[in-house]
Protein backbone atom coordinates (compact mmCIF):
# COMPACT_ATOMS: atom_id res chain seq x y z
CA UNK A 1 0.00 0.00 0.00
CA UNK A 2 1.25 3.47 -1.09
CA UNK A 3 0.89 5.93 1.41
CA UNK A 4 -0.90 9.04 0.40
CA UNK A 5 0.39 12.38 1.00
CA UNK A 6 -1.30 13.86 4.41
CA UNK A 7 -4.34 16.50 3.27
CA UNK A 8 -4.68 19.30 5.81
CA UNK A 9 -8.39 19.08 5.68
CA UNK A 10 -9.74 18.69 8.79
CA UNK A 11 -13.69 17.69 9.72
CA UNK A 12 -15.53 18.90 13.02
CA UNK A 13 -18.58 17.84 14.64
CA UNK A 14 -20.00 18.09 18.34
CA UNK A 15 -22.95 17.03 20.28
CA UNK A 16 -24.03 17.81 23.79
CA UNK A 17 -24.81 14.57 25.32
CA UNK A 18 -27.39 14.05 28.37
CA UNK A 19 -25.33 11.79 30.07
CA UNK A 20 -22.30 12.27 32.83
CA UNK A 21 -18.66 12.72 31.47
CA UNK A 22 -17.56 9.58 33.72
CA UNK A 23 -20.65 7.26 31.35
CA UNK A 24 -19.85 8.99 28.36
CA UNK A 25 -15.32 8.46 28.85
CA UNK A 26 -16.86 5.25 30.12
CA UNK A 27 -18.27 4.31 26.41
CA UNK A 28 -14.66 5.04 24.84
CA UNK A 29 -12.95 2.12 26.85
CA UNK A 30 -15.53 -0.59 26.80
CA UNK A 31 -15.41 -2.87 24.02
CA UNK A 32 -19.47 -3.51 24.60
CA UNK A 33 -20.12 -0.06 24.04
CA UNK A 34 -17.87 1.32 21.70
CA UNK A 35 -19.09 -1.87 19.39
CA UNK A 36 -22.68 -0.32 19.27
CA UNK A 37 -22.54 3.30 19.07
CA UNK A 38 -19.04 3.93 16.80
CA UNK A 39 -20.18 2.65 13.64
CA UNK A 40 -22.49 5.06 11.49
CA UNK A 41 -25.99 4.12 10.28
CA UNK A 42 -26.10 1.61 8.20
CA UNK A 43 -23.16 -0.53 9.32
CA UNK A 44 -22.22 -2.99 11.76
CA UNK A 45 -18.92 -3.30 13.44
CA UNK A 46 -17.00 -6.29 15.12
CA UNK A 47 -13.70 -5.97 16.74
CA UNK A 48 -11.18 -8.47 15.20
CA UNK A 49 -8.62 -7.08 17.90
CA UNK A 50 -9.40 -4.69 20.96
CA UNK A 51 -7.29 -3.27 23.88
CA UNK A 52 -8.82 0.06 24.42
CA UNK A 53 -6.48 1.92 26.95
CA UNK A 54 -3.63 4.68 26.11
CA UNK A 55 -0.93 2.56 24.21
CA UNK A 56 -2.87 0.28 22.95
CA UNK A 57 -6.02 0.49 20.13
CA UNK A 58 -8.13 -1.77 17.88
CA UNK A 59 -9.21 -2.99 14.31
CA UNK A 60 -12.34 -2.96 13.28
CA UNK A 61 -14.27 -4.22 10.61
CA UNK A 62 -17.53 -2.12 9.49
CA UNK A 63 -19.70 -4.16 7.54
CA UNK A 64 -22.32 -2.34 5.33
CA UNK A 65 -26.13 -2.93 4.89
CA UNK A 66 -25.88 -0.41 1.74
CA UNK A 67 -24.85 -2.36 -1.40
CA UNK A 68 -24.05 0.72 -3.22
CA UNK A 69 -21.97 1.88 -0.65
CA UNK A 70 -18.06 2.31 -1.57
CA UNK A 71 -15.79 0.17 0.70
CA UNK A 72 -12.48 0.85 0.65
CA UNK A 73 -10.96 -2.24 2.05
CA UNK A 74 -13.15 -4.89 0.37
CA UNK A 75 -16.76 -5.98 -1.21
CA UNK A 76 -18.67 -5.10 1.86
CA UNK A 77 -16.89 -3.83 4.35
CA UNK A 78 -13.92 -1.57 5.35
CA UNK A 79 -10.96 -2.37 7.94
CA UNK A 80 -10.39 0.11 10.36
CA UNK A 81 -7.05 -0.07 12.57
CA UNK A 82 -6.90 2.70 15.34
CA UNK A 83 -3.53 2.86 17.12
CA UNK A 84 -4.74 4.86 20.95
CA UNK A 85 -1.70 7.43 22.13
CA UNK A 86 -3.51 9.38 24.25
CA UNK A 87 -6.72 8.47 26.80
CA UNK A 88 -6.51 11.58 29.22
CA UNK A 89 -8.76 10.94 32.50
CA UNK A 90 -12.36 11.88 30.58
CA UNK A 91 -11.02 14.83 29.07
CA UNK A 92 -9.11 13.90 25.67
CA UNK A 93 -9.03 10.88 23.68
CA UNK A 94 -6.88 10.60 20.74
CA UNK A 95 -6.73 7.86 18.11
CA UNK A 96 -4.45 7.63 14.91
CA UNK A 97 -6.78 5.68 13.00
CA UNK A 98 -5.41 4.04 9.51
CA UNK A 99 -7.63 2.71 7.16
CA UNK A 100 -6.74 -0.24 4.86
CA UNK A 101 -7.31 0.36 1.47
CA UNK A 102 -4.87 -0.01 -1.61
CA UNK A 103 -6.73 2.75 -3.54
CA UNK A 104 -4.30 5.76 -2.14
CA UNK A 105 -7.53 8.48 -2.02
CA UNK A 106 -8.63 5.99 1.23
CA UNK A 107 -5.61 5.09 2.68
CA UNK A 108 -3.42 6.83 5.19
CA UNK A 109 -3.51 8.15 8.85
CA UNK A 110 -6.04 10.47 10.38
CA UNK A 111 -5.59 11.75 13.37
CA UNK A 112 -9.29 12.26 15.64
CA UNK A 113 -9.20 14.63 18.64
CA UNK A 114 -12.36 13.46 21.27
CA UNK A 115 -12.79 16.28 23.48
CA UNK A 116 -15.30 16.08 27.03
CA UNK A 117 -16.39 18.75 28.77
CA UNK A 118 -18.87 18.64 31.30
CA UNK A 119 -21.75 21.22 29.77
CA UNK A 120 -24.86 21.83 31.72
CA UNK A 121 -26.02 18.30 33.02
CA UNK A 122 -24.68 16.34 30.37
CA UNK A 123 -20.90 16.67 28.12
CA UNK A 124 -19.93 18.16 25.43
CA UNK A 125 -18.42 15.64 23.02
CA UNK A 126 -16.27 17.44 19.91
CA UNK A 127 -14.24 15.75 17.31
CA UNK A 128 -11.59 17.06 15.05
CA UNK A 129 -10.80 14.94 12.72
CA UNK A 130 -7.21 16.06 11.15
CA UNK A 131 -5.94 14.85 8.06
CA UNK A 132 -8.57 13.13 6.27
CA UNK A 133 -7.99 11.24 3.37
CA UNK A 134 -8.77 13.12 -0.04
CA UNK A 135 -11.18 9.95 -1.05
CA UNK A 136 -13.72 10.84 1.90
CA UNK A 137 -16.02 13.37 1.36
CA UNK A 138 -16.36 16.01 3.67
CA UNK A 139 -19.85 15.91 3.65
CA UNK A 140 -20.01 11.83 3.79
CA UNK A 141 -17.35 12.40 6.71
CA UNK A 142 -19.20 15.33 8.90
CA UNK A 143 -22.73 12.73 8.42
CA UNK A 144 -20.61 9.62 9.95
CA UNK A 145 -19.47 11.57 12.87
CA UNK A 146 -22.93 13.45 13.54
CA UNK A 147 -24.29 9.34 12.98
CA UNK A 148 -21.85 8.20 15.54
CA UNK A 149 -22.03 10.97 18.35
CA UNK A 150 -26.48 10.30 17.85
CA UNK A 151 -25.39 6.55 18.55
CA UNK A 152 -23.03 7.31 21.63
CA UNK A 153 -25.86 9.59 23.07
CA UNK A 154 -28.45 6.73 22.51
CA UNK A 155 -25.85 4.30 24.43
CA UNK A 156 -24.84 6.36 27.24
CA UNK A 157 -28.27 8.32 27.82
CA UNK A 158 -30.93 5.78 28.49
Amino acid sequence: MKPTKKTRRTDHAERVIGAPLVDVFSAFTSEAKLARWLPPEGATGTFEHVDLKAGGGFLMRLTFDDADVETKSDDDSDLVEVYIPTLDDGRLIVWEVEFVSDDPRFSGTMAMHWYLSRQGGGTLVTIDAHHVPPGISAKDHVAGLNSSLANLAAVVEG
